[in-house]
């Protein structure tokens, strides 16, 4: 029985009647009807989106997930540098019912991943609709249903609007949909290359060439890494305090460390932990311009969401003067830039490692209660439920802060809880066709 038919009446008029309004016409674009689904409507088919699918799979809950590139993981295809490795060990960035190859490294490249999360979707039978942006949702209260607009471009350039309406909306866009290039100064006036780090493969391109490369966290750490074993002259542009950390301590994951101690030790005890053995392995870091903010990096995470940077070899070309620590950005000129300091230097080209952010207050349209304006999950004092759900069937997942770990968790606790609801309504269809 589909869900429309378990609908009550009065629902079922209302909404039908609002479908046909919309199913007319305009400007040019061509619209087809509201498609129904009797299970959730998940946007996004990234890692978090995959592992709501696959577990919602093992529930034997019907989905559909909208994607709007044209394949899974587009920020891991598409938009990272050729030298990306998991920052964590793999045991920690499984999702949700298979582990990683035994054969993978311990930390696996960005191509081992990308073989990973295909074989996932292939597992778990996920055949996301693609090339589907997400224009509008909304939550029809008449209906009780969730609407979804999606506008595709097909080859002929033809804009294609398709309606879907579900009970259920899963939101797993993530927090890199939209890359963030700062607003400095005269920056349309530089006549070298500009780009963001998402345009970034390999320095080979820029051997030879002064670089400036803005922003000091892993990404930032470990283009200037690149840049120099290429043959290239990094500047790192570092505004604000940062946290560098040992990827590994004593043998063993720092981040690893650090989640044992947690289950026993409060966390700035932690913190203090980390520091100390980081000043011991990596020496003081303010001697070479990187000052360490007030806060420690687990408290920096917890509430900012703000990973400190894992060192996996540009520390050591800081300290010996490869890699030159420079001041904030106060504008730029024709051939370079001018610090905070006062200080002008002349690059060949300039790399934006200053990250992404979510692009969901441009589609999503609710109260405030789940998603801040600026597309962040609001925080909820004690309350963990606020992480993952929201009114009205509204779910969330990947936007924690807490990496691919975080987003595991939280797609196994939306998935259980929408396959309750699903077999609620399901059950609730069986009694209505035995009256």
């Amino acid at each position: 029985m589909s869900l429309t038919s378990a609908l009550p009446a009065c629902k079922l008029y209302a909404y039908m009647g609002q479908q046909q309004q919309n199913a007319g016409g305009g400007g040019g674009d061509n619209k087809s009807p509201c498609i129904v689904l009797d299970g959730p409507i998940i946007v996004g088919a990234g890692p978090s989106g995959l592992a709501v699918a696959a577990t919602l799979r093992q529930h034997g809950v019907p989905f559909t997930v909208v994607e709007r590139s044209g394949g899974v993981a587009d920020l891991w295809t598409n938009r990272t540098y050729d030298r990306l490795r998991l920052h964590l060990p793999k045991v920690f960035c499984e999702l949700p019912h298979v582990a990683f190859p035994p054969d993978f490294p311990t930390y696996p490249t960005k191509h081992d991943f990308l073989r990973y999360l295909h074989s996932y979707a292939a597992r778990f039978a996920i055949a996301p609709l693609l090339r589907r942006t997400v224009t509008r949702a909304w939550y029809d209260h008449p209906a009780s249903l969730w609407r979804v607009t999606t506008t595709t471009t097909s080859s002929s350039a033809t804009s294609v609007i398709t309606e879907y309406a579900s009970p259920w909306l899963v939101v797993a866009s993530g927090e890199n949909a939209e890359v963030v290039v700062p607003k400095v100064k005269g920056r349309e006036r530089f006549a070298g290359e500009a780009l963001h780090s998402s345009e970034y493969r390999s320095g080979e391109r820029f051997r030879g060439m002064r670089v400036l490369v803005v922003g000091c966290g892993n990404s930032g750490m470990e283009m200037c890494l690149d840049l120099c074993e290429h043959g290239a002259m990094p500047f790192m542009s570092v505004r604000s305090g940062v946290h560098v950390l040992p990827r590994e301590m004593f043998g063993a994951s720092t981040f690893g460390i650090a989640m044992k101690l947690l289950r026993w030790l409060p966390i700035k005890m932690v913190d203090r932990f980390l520091l100390l053995v980081a000043r011991m392995v990596l020496g003081d870091t303010e001697k070479y311009g990187l000052k360490r903010p007030k806060l420690g990096p687990l408290e920096i995470k917890n509430i900012t969401g703000k990973s400190p940077v894992l060192d996996v070899g540009a520390w050591s070309l800081i300290k010996s003067g490869n890699i030159k620590i420079v001041p904030e950005v106060e504008s730029f000129s024709g051939n370079g830039a001018r610090f905070v300091d006062g200080n002008e230097m002349a690059f060949d080209a300039v790399i934006f490692a200053t990250g992404y952010r979510s692009n969901v207050p441009s589609w999503l349209q609710e109260d405030g209660e789940l998603f801040t304006e600026e597309g962040k999950l609001r925080s909820s004092g004690s309350s963990s439920e606020w992480r993952w759900r929201g009114p009205n069937g509204l779910y969330c997942v990947g936007f924690s802060g807490r990496g691919l770990l975080g987003a595991g968790a939280d797609a196994l606790r939306a998935a259980a809880d929408i396959a309750g609801r699903w077999q609620e309504t399901q059950q609730a269809a069986a009694n209505i066709s035995s009256v």
